[in-house]
């Protein structure tokens, strides 16, 4: 089997500027032109708020779509309360976005998945999706959403146990912060690979939690993140960061 490259970005907040897109775009063709890879986002890419939202969608999920991301999980920031704020957010992105932990209520339809399986080299990726939770059942708040979530380490527990028998790599891809994708590689060994956002941080090389590698490419646009597993032993993962500057 040949190596799986991993590109990966998060919290870009709307900052992927055309620069910076075409750089990013030149490193995953010269990536994709050598290897097997995927290019994967761990939210808060768009730079609205959590209340107003452009009913035409945003921008930088068109621009994503071009570049040919794979998939990107729901950050803090294109999550919304109502049905048609929260559709409209992502109605740019052409590519899967994921979020497991979090239901609708009442008869509110989701405007992304649970998780994702990928068949790329002949290789079976699964790629879960883990949010911050917004408004959960204890908020007062949640009266007047569309949508609760649940708590992610443990809704990453179940669906790990459930699609690992399914998959050679199993990856969250996750916007809870750093702190808890530690807590997460220590509820499970199921995750090869966590690939986080929410937090910002600037990991230089892979973090190792027992079995499980963490990675995160600060915030901004700044960096763009690449892992290379070894799908003949994906314990084996290595890691850095590319400046799009």
């Amino acid at each position: 089997m040949s190596d799986l490259v991993i590109l990966h970005t998060n919290d870009m907040h709307h900052r992927l500027r055309e620069e910076k897109a075409e750089r990013l775009q030149h490193i995953a063709e010269q990536e994709r032109a050598r290897s097997v890879c995927l290019l994967l986002d761990a939210g808060d890419a768009v730079g609205a708020g959590n209340v107003t939202f452009h009913p035409a969608g945003e921008p930088i999920l068109e621009r994503m779509s071009a570049i040919g991301y794979d998939a990107m999980t729901v950050g803090n920031r294109e999550f919304h309360f109502t049905e048609i704020g929260f559709h409209a957010k992502l109605s740019r992105a052409r590519f899967p976005v994921l979020c497991a932990n979090v239901r609708p209520r009442g008869e509110a339809s989701l405007p992304v998945q649970p998780y994702l399986i990928l068949t790329v080299g002949g290789v079976h990726v699964g790629i879960i999706g883990l949010t911050v939770p917004m408004i959960t059942e204890r908020m007062l708040s949640q009266h007047v959403s569309a949508y609760v979530f649940g708590d992610p380490v443990r809704r990453g527990c179940e669906l790990a146990e459930e699609l690992r028998p399914q998959v050679d790599l199993l990856i969250a891809l996750t916007h809870i912060g750093l702190k808890r994708d530690i807590e997460l590689a220590r509820a499970t060994d199921r995750f090869a690979l966590i690939i986080g956002g929410h937090s910002h941080s600037v990991l230089e090389q892979p973090l190792r939690e027992g079995k499980t590698a963490i990675v995160q490419a600060g915030s901004y646009a700044r960096y763009v993140g690449r892992v290379c597993v070894e799908l003949d032993d994906p314990v084996n993962i290595e890691g850095d960061l590319l400046a799009l500057t």
